[in-house]
């Protein structure tokens, strides 16, 4: 029976060798260094005294240096047990807790297509290749410069341009004797009933090409050259040989000097990647434009045991270090875990290069921060620790959150990290006979949505407390925030005037937020992404449920701009006011939380002054009360509406 191999490299992604040959053999203690997936034995081959078997998780491999017996899982229990290969795969499956697959004569069909899907990628990059170098590629070569990314290295990487053409790749690959309909299984050109002629998906884009374990092109990245687009980066859509969660960008190339050095990076994106390559990181990889999946993170983990995820140093940035570190939390074991550094405010890895030099990126990494600091420092920016009650919900959630760790030895060891944590923190390991020091001194409270200075410190009178009240604006941004995505669910092709500000919101809402990455997610795989296509996406992925309140509490409130009906110009406009008011809401925020940090330390008729000013200035974002002249026409209405 012919296995699929998908299937076989989906047995060997969740069985590891070692779990495997470990019984049939004693490891040796000395010379086995499991955390690094290193294992030593006396050969189950042939007699001897001293470890000459050596098995390496990491690759999937094994040696005898003796009787150089070698292979894989599956030629061990074959040559072992005497096991067919078949058998072998069937007990392995079983191990893996899958299902064996049946082959049918369309499955095996698919499996040829499959194998032809590898030669047609591989044409495609060199097409892109050449065409990098030709006339048609001076804007791109133009761009690469300017990133100081020299030939050798877009030799080294494969990268190609696609020329502004919509049928320039479709016609060469035809000439080539490749049909069309596995141009289409490819992801290479679009094409559909509503499509009259098929087109070159990727157009007047930089090219970068993704490879799978083993080298092979699977799918590629391409990079816009012109502002008005879409997308600024466009990934290749799920085709039979590409399943995005699963593909780390330059995995293959990295996981030779990972194994060497102990160590590899996962940063945000193909540029940054080659940036810590060019900086001396060769160990380098990247998620493909999403956030990090739980099989790319088993794949990190399966290469080395702490890998280090460096972010951007922006919002966008720490949120998504935040969202891979919910995702690894329940996930750790013991000596597997996660290292974080974050760049410098404004900074990627690209830009850090350029303008500080190697040196610096080699600072970062060697600063990244332990996974239960960041743990630890992010609950304490995001909750307030104020009062009795706060600071036990403080704790309890906490708690909660390392309770949620699978592995018994390792939860056991976050718990008793945050008893000490907690104990320093509200001073009860203090010096006998000095007095602890109140949370409120050491730390500056972060304050809930309701709660207010008062609630830290009382003021002068009962009139500056209620002249001190900022009730609703937290409902107001939230209400906004909701606003723009559906605007953009509506009218996804306002996508390309925003993208980078849209990428970079940060939504305090999980929900909202989640939806947010689901957007970003279809679009980076559609060229001209379509509402009904963007919606169906979204609900596919369980989000059909959200989209129906979005679209009610529109209706409600007649945000008549936000629906399918409102014509472009209108949406625009209504979008980028939103987006106006959001960059307003969030600074004056923060300048807010600063004013009642300092009121709630020293209640003075000055700060409560210096808090009323900008809280006055916040609640005049907290509504609809902007009026644009002529806004509606475009859509029947009266000029001048609300937005």
């Amino acid at each position: 029976m012919r296995f699929p191999p998908v299937f076989l490299d989906q047995i060997r992604a969740r069985v590891t060798l070692s779990s495997v040959v470990g019984r049939r053999v004693q490891w040796d203690r000395r010379k086995t260094n499991a955390g690094k997936g290193d294992f030593w034995a006396c050969c189950p081959f042939h007699n001897e005294k001293s470890p000459s078997f050596h098995a390496d998780d990491r690759k999937g491999r094994y040696h005898c240096f003796g009787c150089k017996a070698s292979g894989d899982i599956f030629t061990f229990l074959v040559e072992k047990d005497g096991l067919s290969f078949p058998e072998a795969v069937e007990r392995l499956a079983s191990d893996a807790g899958l299902p064996m697959p049946v082959m049918s004569e369309e499955e095996v069909e698919r499996e040829k297509t499959r194998a032809s899907l590898y030669d047609v990628m591989e044409m495609a990059a060199k097409i892109f290749q050449a065409e990098l170098q030709s006339s048609h590629g001076a804007k791109a070569r133009g761009y690469l410069s300017d990133r100081e990314l020299s030939p050798a290295v877009q030799k080294e990487f494969g990268i190609g341009y696609a020329r502004d053409d919509r049928g320039y790749l479709r016609n060469e690959l035809a000439a080539a004797e490749v049909t069309l309909e596995q141009m289409i299984e490819a992801g290479l050109v679009i094409a559909g009933d509503d499509v009259p002629v098929a087109f070159d998906r990727f157009r007047d884009r930089v090219m970068f090409p993704i490879r799978d374990s083993r080298g092979r092109v699977i799918a590629f990245g391409g990079r816009a050259l012109r502002p008005d687009v879409p997308a600024k980066y466009l990934n290749s859509p799920e085709t039979p040989i590409f399943h995005k969660g699963e593909v780390l960008y330059n995995f293959d190339k990295a996981r030779g000097p990972a194994h060497q050095n102990n160590r590899l990076i996962a940063v945000e994106g193909y540029v940054d990647v080659i940036a810590m390559y060019r900086a001396g990181f060769t160990e380098a990889v990247a998620p493909l434009g999403t956030a990090l999946t739980e099989n790319q993170l088993a794949l990190l983990w399966r290469t080395v045991p702490e890998p280090i995820l460096c972010f951007d140093g922006d919002a966008a940035g720490l949120k998504a270090a935040y969202r891979a570190l919910d995702l690894a939390l329940p996930l750790l074991s013991p000596g597997h875990s996660l290292r974080f550094a974050f760049l410098p405010e404004g900074k990627d890895p690209d830009d850090l290069l350029r303008s500080e030099g190697p040196d610096a990126v080699k600072d970062v990494i060697a600063a990244a921060e332990p996974m239960a600091g960041v743990l630890w420092r992010r609950a304490l920016g995001e909750n307030d620790r104020s009062s009795p009650e706060r600071r036990a919900a403080f704790e309890r959630d906490l708690r909660a959150l390392a309770g949620g760790i699978k592995d018994e030895t390792v939860r056991r060891h976050y718990l008793d990290d945050l008893r000490d944590r907690f104990a320093t923190l509200w001073g009860r390991n203090a010096p006998q006979g000095s007095r602890p020091i109140s949370a409120r001194a050491r730390f500056q409270p972060r304050l809930r949505p309701g709660q207010r200075p008062w609630d830290v410190a009382e003021p002068a009178s009962p009139q500056l407390k209620a002249a001190a009240a900022n009730m609703g604006a937290q409902a107001a941004a939230e209400r906004r925030e909701r606003m723009i995505l559906l605007s953009l669910i509506n009218h996804p092709s306002l996508l390309h005037d925003i993208w980078d500000e849209f990428a970079a919101l940060s939504l305090a809402n999980r929900e909202l937020d989640s939806l947010q990455a689901q957007i970003l997610d279809s679009a980076s795989s559609e060229e001209a992404l379509e509402p009904a296509a963007l919606k169906g996406h979204l609900t596919t992925r369980g989000f059909g449920p959200v989209l129906d309140r979005l679209e009610t509490q529109a209706k409600r409130l007649n945000e008549w701009f936000l629906g399918p009906a409102a014509a472009p110009d209108d949406a625009r406009t209504g979008l980028r006011q939103m987006l106006a008011l959001h960059r307003k809401t969030v600074t004056l925020d923060r300048e807010l939380k600063a004013a009642e940090a300092a009121f709630a330390s020293d209640p003075t008729e000055e700060n409560l002054n210096a808090l009323v000013a900008v809280r006055d200035q916040l609640l005049s974002a907290t509504g609809l009360e902007a009026q644009i002249e002529g806004f509606g026409l475009a859509s029947g209405r009266g000029g001048g509406d609300s937005v």
